[in-house]
């Protein structure tokens, strides 16, 4: 006999609980390959999450959480040099030529801005938040676009991997006027599973990169954080941060409001000249743990206490051509599992993340109903088992942290086995 829990990251997205009791570029080589690590090159230490392209393309990728990263170059684009660029860092573009080969160390000057570089120090806030959303129609593509992008979801049972599930996804990105909705195709995926790890709590995560586009806070300003009533926040200008080599508005906000569900604390990172988005980063509200926990929970067996202990998003996007694109979105959600009256508690953590690795904006349609990955659909349901090490070819993706890159050998090893 089995019975479900069913707890919501975000609408529209849930987390299952089960209690059991009983190819891009054609022919190989026709691309080149940078890989490497980025790092401070004051400090030495790696900085994670940054944005690694091919200098004027919509093509590239994302350093992990170790600050690792590969990206395949396709020989017809005939591309002669890389850019990295992070918040608080000075972008900086790398000779392709002169860093082919073994993997590569890159490194990034900080930059931090001095208050004689601000022009003017506005003393309203709220008033800079307004203002950019107010300009989402000229800072961001009044038409659609169709992005490629690569997919993570990963659960963990304290230090033990319980699933890893990864996709090459096509994103149908609506205008960001009207009210259309973003899509998502799975062009290619795998899964890997520990179920003897599993085989007490089966946790699955319902909706996965429908998730992660939800936390575009500019288009969703009512499905995200609630930004669309900006009295639900008090706002303080924090700081000015670099972000692409631009001065930014460093925007802190928490609530002020009292609702049903809890609201967010965070950071809204604005371009000082166009008033475009371009990061955000924030929390839930977890001061009052009772809410927060009914706001994920939908339904559960009796007996089952479920509390979330942290939650960390953020949403980064890059300029194109004076148009503000959906860069990179991440997820983490960490959470407990208690059964009364049972020798049973757990400490769970989820990670989503999706980076995007192309766009285009020509001859863009929707994509079929039949085609489409729904809100209620299980991406580890829908695609293949881990069973080949070079399942990706010429994609481009995340590339993963050591410890997923030992889970996905023995998701691999186990099925080769069966």
């Amino acid at each position: 006999m089995k019975a479900y829990i069913r707890f919501s990251i975000l609408p529209l997205a849930a987390i299952f609980l089960l209690f059991n009791s009983g190819n891009v570029f054609g022919q190989a080589d026709s691309y080149v390959t940078i890989s490497g690590v980025v790092k401070d090159a004051q400090t030495r230490e790696v900085i994670n999450f940054a944005s690694v392209s091919v200098s004027g393309t919509d093509i590239g990728t994302v350093t992990n959480s170790e600050g690792e990263f590969t990206l395949k170059i396709s020989n017809t684009l005939n591309a002669k040099s890389i850019e990295i660029s992070h918040l608080s860092y000075l972008n900086k573009s790398f000779k392709i030529e002169e860093y082919l080969g073994d993997e590569k160390v890159f490194f990034l000057e900080p930059h931090v801005f001095q208050l004689k570089e601000v022009n003017v120090v506005p003393d309203d806030a709220k008033a800079i938040v307004k203002m950019a959303f107010e300009r989402i129609s000229t800072n961001y593509s009044e038409k659609p676009n169709m992005m490629t992008g690569f997919y993570r979801e990963t659960i963990r049972q304290r230090h033990d991997y319980l699933s890893i599930s990864e996709a090459l996804i096509d994103i149908y990105k609506a205008p960001y006027t009207g009210y259309l909705n973003d899509q998502v195709k799975i062009l290619k995926g795998r899964n890997g599973r520990n179920v003897k790890k599993a085989d007490t709590l089966l946790v699955q995560l319902q909706g996965g990169p429908n998730v992660s586009l939800l936390l575009d806070i500019v288009k969703n300003t009512d499905l995200s954080i609630g930004l669309n009533d900006l009295d639900n926040y008090a706002f303080e200008l924090s700081n000015f941060a670099n972000v692409d080599d631009k001065l930014n508005y460093v925007i802190s906000f928490k609530p002020i409001a009292v609702k049903s569900e809890p609201l967010y604390i965070g950071k809204l990172y604005i371009n000082q000249e166009s008033m475009g988005i371009t990061m955000a980063e924030f929390t839930l509200d977890l001061n009052d743990q009772e809410k927060a926990a009914n706001m994920f929970v939908q339904k559960k067996p009796m007996g089952l206490l479920f509390l979330p202990t942290n939650t960390s998003y953020m949403v980064t996007y890059k300029e194109q051509n004076g148009k503000y694109y959906l860069n990179y979105v991440r997820i983490e959600l960490k959470f407990k599992c208690d059964w009364k009256r049972r020798w049973f508690k757990n400490n769970y953590t989820i990670i989503s993340e999706v980076a995007v690795t192309d766009r285009k904006e020509d001859k863009i349609t929707r994509f079929a109903n039949q085609d489409q990955f729904k809100t209620n659909m299980i991406l580890a349901d829908k695609i293949q088992s881990f069973t080949d090490a070079n399942f990706w070819e010429d994609y481009n993706i995340i590339e993963p942290e050591q410890s997923i890159q030992s889970a996905i050998k023995k998701f691999t090893k186990s099925m080769k086995n069966k």
